[in-house]
Parts: structure tokens; C-alpha cells; sequence
């Protein structure tokens, strides 16, 4: 499948919640393939259908080449509270990227592409992916967790990347 245009910030629909996958079909399968070759495309290692303008609740991961991991409705369904620090960025926002602090550990609540339920539990990146994609599901994008100078210096940088 050929990837499909990615929503830049400042996009408004960056900012909407995703609706609930409700049928797990050929169609939702054809947009995790489109997914995954829009993702490898940006490059990335973590892509949402928001960020292609499709609001469903879409997650798709590749953190090791041709480990690729795909969850429909994604929750979390625990959290610890010891915390990690690693660097975000976003296929919506190239070129820019900073540190944010997220849970360490994470059980995720989810559905395969059959739309049988699982869960997982995740450490380190994995964990820090599962909560940046999540958030951006929630209509919430990874520079909202950044302070307010921080993500003001950002999105600067971010603009003259993009006039450049």
C-alpha cells in the first residue's frame, strides 16, 4: 500500500479523540498495512490513524525492523509510578524532538486486528510509546507535556524548520 499524507501540527484533528474500532475487518486491516508503509515512509516507530486524518483508535508500532506490533482500542490498565526520561518527536512534527518523563512500566488493555482482547505489559520505550501514542488517541499531542516555555521554544523551532 502506498503511505498516506500525515497531518502536520498544527493540525486541529491532531487534537480530537479517536473513536473506538467497533468492526475489525479487511478495511481496518488494509488501514494497519497503510499505516505501517506510512510510518517506515516518515520515518517513525510509532504511528496512530489520527495522524493520517482517520479518527479510530489505531495504533501501530515497529520498534526492531519487522517487529511489528498493531493494537486497536489500546488502554492503560496500570501504571507504576517509577518513571523514565526519553526522547519524543512525532511523525506530525519532524525535525524536532525533546525529553519527557513518562511511567516505566505500563499494562496495556487492547485488541489484535481479529478484535480479540489482550494484554501486555511493556518496559522501557515500549512503555514510553504505548503512553505517546495513547495520549495522542486522547486527542492529546506529546508536546502538551512539555512546560510552557519548553513547548513554545519547540514549536519555534519547529516553524523554521519548516520555512527553511
Amino acid at each position: 500500500m502506498p503511505p498516506r499524507p500525515i497531518l502536520s501540527f498544527p493540525d486541529p484533528r491532531l487534537r480530537v479523540a479517536a473513536a473506538p474500532v467497533m468492526r475489525f475487518d479487511a478495511d481496518l486491516r488494509e488501514l494497519a498495512a497503510d499505516l505501517l508503509d506510512t510510518m517506515r515512509a516518515a520515518p517513525g516507530i510509532g504511528i496512530t490513524a489520527p495522524h493520517v486524518g482517520v479518527s479510530l483508535r489505531l495504533v501501530v508500532l515497529e520498534l526492531a525492523p519487522g517487529d511489528v506490533r498493531t493494537y486497536a482500542n489500546p488502554v492503560l490498565d496500570g501504571v507504576s509510578r517509577e518513571t523514565i526520561r526519553h526522547v519524543e518527536g512525532s511523525v506530525s512534527m519532524p525535525g524536532v524532538t525533546d525529553e519527557l518523563e513518562r511511567h516505566a512500566h505500563v499494562r496495556v488493555r487492547y485488541h489484535d486486528l481479529d478484535g480479540v482482547e489482550h494484554v501486555e505489559e511493556a518496559n522501557g520505550l515500549l512503555a514510553v510509546c504505548h503512553q505517546h501514542e495513547i495520549d495522542q488517541l486522547d486527542g492529546v499531542f506529546w508536546i502538551d507535556r512539555l512546560s510552557r516555555l519548553k513547548r513554545d521554544r519547540l514549536i519555534a523551532r519547529y516553524n523554521k524548520l519548516r520555512r527553511v
